[in-house]
């Protein structure tokens, strides 16, 4: 489990680490409802998860069960939304949560 464990952690601290960097990119950021309405529309994708950031933005997580394309969006407070990441074979997992021994 604590594979499992380090590697979730490393996956949020990438995504924070995505959402830093897309200041840079302005062209890959629109209207929320403009980005939802095109990754529905052009890849069969809705939102999976979501998430607040540490600087109070919102990380969302699209996937389509059908296709397996996933994207991950930041949308910062007062801004548009913008594309961090994407790519192909999402998978849905529901894994109980880590016991950790805390008597040790």
């Amino acid at each position: 489990m604590k594979p499992a464990f380090f590697l979730m952690t490393f996956g949020f601290g990438a995504m924070m680490l995505a959402a830093q960097q897309v200041r840079a990119q302005p062209s890959n950021c629109a209207d929320h409802a403009q980005v939802v309405e095109r990754l529905a529309q052009s890849y069969g994708e809705s939102r999976q998860s979501i998430g607040l950031g540490s600087d109070n933005s919102v990380v969302e997580v699209f996937a389509s069960p059908d296709t397996g394309s996933w994207t991950i969006t930041v949308t910062h407070p007062g801004g548009p939304t913008c594309l961090v990441a994407a790519g192909q074979a999402y998978q849905y997992l529901n894994e109980p949560l880590a016991q950790f021994d805390t008597q040790s």
